[in-house]
This record gives structure tokens, sequence and C-alpha cells, in this order.
């Protein structure tokens, strides 16, 4: 079995339960707080290269995105989204579970456990 790598936010009820998935499958992990130890921009294209989504997609739409003034044309490519949640991590989905060369966003809490099969 490949490692998983977590981009976890220990705040969020999904993100501590995609932990607790990977730990309970017994698969090793790295956990990484992305808000603690932000990812550099090309690390976010590196999660963007893997992702099973659409860039735009790990962007929250939440008002933390309200307040920073960017709309929706500011995170259309993977170069925007990955400068964008440099700058401002917690306007990262989460968690991202990253496995050899994919990533998911693990919400809802039900496409972890298939992902690490």
């Amino acid at each position: 079995m490949a490692d998983v790598t977590v981009y976890h936010n220990p705040r969020c009820s999904t993100s501590r339960a995609a932990v607790e998935t990977v730990t309970a499958a017994g698969i090793p992990a790295t956990v990484r707080n992305y808000l603690k130890e932000p990812l550099t921009r090309d690390e976010w294209l590196d999660v963007l290269a893997k992702l099973d989504a659409e860039p735009t997609e790990l962007v929250r739409r939440d008002p933390n995105f309200e307040r920073s003034g960017l709309t929706d044309g500011d995170v259309a490519s993977a170069e925007q989204v990955a400068s964008v949640l440099a700058e401002q991590p917690q306007l990262a989905q989460r968690p991202v579970l990253i496995r050899g060369d994919r990533a998911i966003i693990g919400r809802p809490k039900s496409a972890v456990e298939p992902f690490l099969a």
C-alpha cells in the first residue's frame, strides 16, 4: 500500500474523519495542517496536477472568499488557484488526500474510503 498525505484542518470534522479513516485502514500517513504549515504555490500546483477535480473546486466559496474580493474568474485555472491558496490557505477545501499520482478532496466523507482501496 502506498502512503497517503492528508492536508488537514483539525477544526474541520470532515478533515478529522478522513484522518481517522486513513488510520483505521492501517495506511501510513503524513498529516499536514496546511494552515500552520502552508503549502507553496509549487506544492499546490503539484496537488492540482494530481487532483481528480477541476482546479477551481479546490477553492472554498465561503465568507472568506467574499471578503477577499475574489471572483470565480480569479480561480479559474490551476495557476490562479495555486497562487490564491499559497497566499490564503484558509480558502482550500479540506481535507485533501494524496496517494501516489492521485489526489482527491475528501468530501463528502464517503469519498475517502474508496480512494484508499
